[in-house]
C-alpha cells in the first residue's frame, strides 16, 4: 500500500525502498539463518515480483520453491545460475529497482559459498549485463 501511495505521489525512490524492505521482511519471516540465505530468499521473492508484474496477478515461483525444498536455498541458487540461460529477467528487476536481487549477484557477493562453476557463470552474466544498454537509454547519435 505504501509503495502504491508514494508512486502515485511521484516518489519512485520511496517506492523502491518499500519494495526492498518488503523483500527483507519476507526473507526474515521465512527463517533465513545466514546472510547469504537471506539474500537468496530475497532474490526468490524479487523473482516472484517480476512474475507477478508479468502475469498481472500474484504469482509464486513454484519450481524455484520445489528446488529449495529438494536442495536447500544455496543448492537451488547454485543450480539456477549454472543453467545455460539467464535465471531472472535482469531487465525487469532493473526496471523495478531490484537489480541487486539477481541470483548471479548474490553468488558474486558470496563466492566462497558457491562452486567455482557457479561463480564463473555468475561473473560472466554480470559482465554481460554491465555491457547491455540501460532501459530507456538512447544510442549515441552520429555526428
Amino acid at each position: 500500500m505504501f509503495e502504491k501511495n508514494v508512486t502515485e505521489r511521484g516518489r519512485p525512490d520511496l517506492a523502491v525502498a518499500a519494495r526492498k524492505r518488503a523483500l527483507e521482511l519476507r526473507a526474515e519471516q521465512y527463517g533465513a539463518t545466514t546472510e547469504v540465505e537471506k539474500e537468496c530468499l530475497e532474490a526468490v521473492y524479487a523473482y516472484e515480483r517480476v512474475l507477478s508484474a508479468k502475469n498481472g496477478k500474484n504469482t509464486r515461483a513454484s519450481r524455484t520453491w520445489q528446488m529449495i525444498e529438494r536442495h536447500g536455498i544455496i543448492g537451488a541458487v547454485e543450480r539456477a545460475v549454472n543453467r545455460d540461460t539467464e535465471t531472472i529477467g535482469f531487465t525487469e528487476l532493473l526496471n523495478m529497482g531490484l537489480e541487486d536481487y539477481a541470483f548471479e549477484l548474490v553468488v558474486v557477493r558470496h563466492p566462497d559459498l558457491f562452486s567455482a562453476e557457479a561463480v564463473q557463470h555468475s561473473q560472466a552474466r554480470v559482465e554481460e549485463w554491465k555491457n547491455r544498454p540501460q532501459p530507456g537509454s538512447q544510442p549515441d547519435a552520429a555526428q
